[in-house]
């Protein structure tokens, strides 16, 4: 077999892998935007129609299906823009190494317990709180106007930021690893249409950065006390006290450590 032969059977698989990446991210947004699905389902109704057009030789029908056609992709990025501009952006803040990764098993459960410490806490006294703790996606941004600490985790610091009439108490704590990085965040909240719109601030802004970013967002209603995790573009809300811990547990764990595992209620109106 020839070097000419190999690069060319290198380039095809290349080709394909890239191909398979680009329909993987577009299908894996597609499922969480509604403005997306329904131009998947017009382009799909568009193709049906040209070809029943070229079956049944419908001349006019085809002629108006081509200027369609055509100007199609202008208009798709028009419309499209926002989306293409929140994807180039998560590229962007994509790190290679998460920096949750560098973390040891006992710093993990130091960072886990010091969290759970302050959660029960401040579910008991319903004291409202938004913690969000980054992961492979930089968060910079959010971070860059905010009130920066770099201090070491501690149940009494993340009590204290929360406590009301704390100046940060309506904002967003960020933590990078075992240091929380800055105190009074605000977040995008999420528009999609399905969350229920009794869910407050909080919660919208919880699954707002975990739909743009892979980060984590802790969340405790003010109103009921109820706590809740935002990840993957999902709220997982009104959670036990053991279910929120196992769930941090796993969600922190580098993703190495997976090839060796074997492993709707009333809604809050807070602020």
């Amino acid at each position: 077999m020839t070097f000419t032969t190999i690069w060319s059977i290198v380039t095809k698989i290349l080709d394909i892998c890239f191909v398979w990446v680009i329909f993987y991210f577009i299908f894996k947004n597609l499922k969480n935007n509604v403005k997306m699905v329904l131009i998947f389902k017009g382009i799909i109704w568009i193709i049906v129609i040209k070809i029943l057009s070229n079956v049944l030789d419908l001349y006019t029908v085809g002629i108006l299906l081509e200027y369609v056609i055509s100007w199609g992709p202008i208009a798709l990025i028009v419309i499209f823009q926002p989306e293409i501009r929140n994807v180039l952006e998560q590229i962007g803040r994509t790190q290679l190494l998460g920096r949750h990764k560098v973390l040891t098993v006992d710093e993990r459960e130091r960072v886990v317990f010091e969290i759970m410490t302050a959660i029960e806490h401040l579910k008991k006294q319903r004291i409202g709180a938004l913690i969000v703790i980054e992961r492979n996606m930089s968060l910079q941004e959010y971070i860059s106007p905010t009130t920066k600490l770099y201090a070491d985790i501690s149940s009494q610091l993340l009590e204290a930021i929360f406590l009301p009439p704390n100046p940060l108490h309506d904002g967003g704590v960020i933590i990078q690893g075992d240091k929380i990085t800055c105190a009074g965040a605000v977040f995008k909240t999420s528009m999609n249409p399905n969350v229920n719109k009794k869910l407050g601030t909080r919660h919208r802004a919880a699954l707002g950065v975990a739909e743009e970013t892979d980060a984590l967002a802790l969340v405790v209603s003010e109103e009921t006390g109820r706590i809740s995790i935002a990840c993957d573009n999902y709220l997982h809300y009104n959670l036990t006290l053991e279910e929120f811990r196992l769930m941090l547990i796993e969600e922190l764990k580098p993703k190495a450590d997976v090839f060796y595992d074997a492993d709707e209620g009333e809604v809050d109106e807070d602020e």
